[in-house]
């Protein structure tokens, strides 16, 4: 079977983990990629889940904080955050 060449960009750190994790893995890169690109096809997708995952504890907080405020029955709401900013400042 014909090779052909690709090239692909990445942070330098994680080509040098990546290259790393391979070597101790006893593999190449160049092996590690093809057995992906193999797996890519059989399976006909990403071989692994791909998500945008779980918000950290902190934008959790801030979505309950949210959700919350949506159901006080006197808030008052702005148009957007100038209007917000001209009443802070004409209660200092």
């Amino acid at each position: 079977m014909a090779q052909t060449n690709i090239n692909i960009r990445m942070d330098e750190n994680l080509k040098q983990d990546f290259d790393r994790l391979c070597s101790e893995l006893g593999l190449t890169m160049t092996t590690a990629f093809n057995i992906f690109a193999k797996t890519m096809v059989r399976q006909n997708g990403i071989p692994f889940p791909v998500s945008l995952g779980m918000p950290n504890v902190e934008t959790l907080a801030a979505i309950n904080e949210i959700k919350r405020m949506k159901q006080e029955p006197n808030k008052k709401l702005y148009s957007n955050f100038s209007e917000l900013l001209r009443e802070v400042e004409t209660d200092v």
